[in-house]
């Protein structure tokens, strides 16, 4: 599993997967994104290594399978983790191009990956994701990727299982040498 931060070559790419409809039956109209302009707007901001949300290509051989993001959730802004005190605390968002590879362990390898990824920054205290609570199968694909439920929270985007993974405290080196 290789990871590349978006670019705008892969705008188009990422419109026509946001439309399919196993990514739409959760990410809907939250996506914001019903014409191709709808999506240049929205992610091309994300593009430069200074964005404050990473967007990024998952890959399997070389080959596009999915899209994952993070951002630091202290100060996101728009009503989202405003609660938030630990600047080391991120948010991740994530989904599978391909509907027919759900359900294959290929969304639990990309969020462990990642995860790993982000705890080899030392200032990440923590990763944290917020399902929809009735989404059992991207529930599942975080429990087994080492995500524990929370708690129900109200977002601007609506009820969400608020499910958080810490940094490892041992064996933290093991398990990026694995990863």
């Amino acid at each position: 599993m290789e990871f590349r931060r978006l670019s705008e070559s892969d705008l188009a790419m990422l419109h026509e997967w946001i439309h399919r409809p196993h990514v739409m039956e959760w990410w809907g109209e939250e996506a914001g994104c019903s014409t191709f302009e709808e999506t240049r707007s929205k992610y091309l901001p994300r593009l430069p290594a200074e964005s404050p949300v990473e967007a990024h290509i998952a890959l399997i051989a070389g080959e596009p399978i999915g899209f994952i993001q993070s951002y630091a959730a202290l100060g996101c802004g728009d009503g989202w983790w405003e609660d938030e005190t630990d600047p080391g605390v991120h948010g991740i968002d994530q989904f599978l191009a391909d509907g027919t590879k759900l359900g294959q362990g290929i969304g639990t390898t990309m969020v462990s990956a990642f995860v790993r990824r982000l705890f080899r920054d030392p200032a990440v205290t923590r990763v944290q994701t917020d399902p929809d609570p009735r989404n059992a199968r991207a529930i599942r694909c975080y429990e087994k990727a080492g995500f524990r439920a929370l708690r129900e929270v109200t977002t601007p985007a609506g009820l969400a299982l608020l499910m958080a993974i810490d940094r490892p405290s041992t064996g933290y080196a093991d398990s990026l040498e694995k990863g």
